[in-house]
């Protein structure tokens, strides 16, 4: 990989890439960390993170880079964009006109991307309100009633709204003009800012008591391995052997040769973890509407708590990443989820008709449905070995998590250590593979050497 990034960097093309690309990621940083949205208090907001630390704001604010916690512009960060492609997946998958679009070629996924922009303006300004009800429940809104108060919560919504759309362009400029996919590197640089602080939180640990030395020597093999394993998984695949049928044509003979179809095990990537993520903060959403701190509240004045307010918060509290029934229905939907998934992204039919008309076959395995059939099989099977992979990886730090609650260490909060690995990985790994081939492409010897 190192090799790699040198021999890029002696590319001026390359290299000016790699310079645009870290430009552009410094500037995201500067407004994630700088740029305070005004009317907000961003210590009560670090103060609300720390109490809801399993919550569905702490992955906002993992995916964010920590800008939901310092109160910046860009606390809204990709995350509107990524439910809108979810959704428009889900979408092009269900409604006939607009699969109908993504089959259209460049004009039809240009009408595509502008549609999915539109929903990710009206995920920003839902999610904008919202974040803006919590944050008024918790006291980070200085102005709350009168005139003043409806100001502030037009400023505050306009803020979210606006540093969303800004990151999404910030974005789409690395694609064009930088490397790699513009919103995963930002992504990856938000969570690999966080970084140097998770790992000040466990030599504060030591420092404060030597005998959790070797806990946190077993934490950080732990997600060295993560690595490894994750590493091995992205690389792993199933080849299916294809051959072709010989013709011959006047004096020449044409096909019979041997390749293979690669069907990778972790071929959808993070996105079945981020599918159940979504889907399992629905029920944290329901903050927007009752607020769970002053049925708190209300509890700690020795008031008896109705049937409902108790359901609430058992419920809320169900919810929380930390939970073991949280870790449970979490890996079952990522197994769900990736099955859907690679549903949509492999068709067997389409591929056995299209051996069957450039005259391919797998040997042993006839023509039309049996191949079908049998390439559905080894999906199914790929499939459950990558959807056990995922699941692995998003709940063994949420078990690690309750491990160490156990022990009596809650400082250190790991619970989406899983995913942040996957993603930081997948997306390095990516970013190697788009280095590799730009390198190719420029020092081939061509057809005349």
């Amino acid at each position: 990989m190192f090799e790699t990034f040198r021999n890029a960097w002696k590319n001026e093309d390359l290299r000016k890439r790699i310079l645009f690309t870290i430009f552009i990621i410094v500037i995201y940083r500067i407004g994630s960390v700088f740029i305070p949205v005004p009317f907000l208090d961003g210590e009560v907001l670090r103060q609300m993170l720390e109490m809801n630390g399993g919550s569905i704001f702490s992955y906002m604010d993992i995916l964010s880079g920590g800008s939901l916690s310092n109160a910046t512009v860009f606390a809204l960060s990709i995350t509107p964009i990524i439910n809108a492609q979810i959704i428009m997946q889900l979408l092009t998958y269900a409604l006939p006109p607009l699969e109908r679009l993504s089959k259209e070629g460049e004009t039809g996924r240009k009408r595509l991307q502008k549609i999915t922009d539109i929903v990710a303006i009206g995920i920003a300004l839902l999610q904008g309100f919202g974040y803006y009800v919590i944050m008024k429940n918790y006291g980070a809104v200085q102005y709350v009633g009168g005139s003043e108060g409806i100001f502030a919560m037009i400023v505050i919504i306009a803020c979210f709204v606006a540093g969303s759309s800004i990151v999404v362009w910030l974005g789409n400029q690395i694609n064009e003009f930088g490397l790699g996919n513009g919103i995963s590197l930002i992504l990856f640089a938000g969570i690999i800012a966080r970084g140097p602080s998770e790992l000040l939180k466990l030599i504060t640990l030591v420092k404060t008591d030597m005998q959790y030395i070797f806990l946190v020597l077993g934490i950080v093999v732990v997600f060295v391995l993560m690595i490894a394993f994750v590493v091995f998984m992205n690389s792993s695949e199933r080849r299916i052997p294809i051959q072709y049928a010989k013709r011959v044509v006047g004096r020449r003979q044409y096909g019979g040769q041997s390749t293979h179809i690669p069907i990778k095990v972790a071929a959808t990537g993070v996105m079945p973890i981020i599918f159940a993520m979504t889907f399992m903060s629905i029920p944290q959403t329901l903050q927007f509407i009752w607020d769970p701190q002053k049925i708190i509240m209300k509890a700690s004045t020795g008031v008896e708590l109705t049937g409902l307010e108790n359901f609430y918060l058992n419920f809320l509290n169900f919810f929380n990443s930390n939970a073991i029934g949280y870790a449970i229905i979490y890996f079952l939907l990522i197994i769900a989820f990736n099955y859907f998934y690679v549903s949509m992204s492999f068709n067997p039919v389409e591929i056995a008709n299209g051996l069957r008309q450039s005259n391919g076959g797998i040997p042993g395995i006839r023509p039309g449905k049996p191949t079908s059939d049998y390439i559905a099989r080894v999906l199914s099977h790929i499939t459950l070995v990558g959807a056990f992979f995922l699941g692995i990886i998003a709940i063994l730090p949420i078990v690690t998590q309750n491990i160490l609650r156990a022990m009596g260490v809650a400082d250190v909060n790991i619970a989406m250590g899983g995913t942040s690995v996957l993603i930081i990985v997948s997306v390095a790994l990516d970013l190697v593979r788009t280095l590799e081939s730009q390198l190719m492409m420029r020092h081939h010897k061509g057809f005349l050497q």
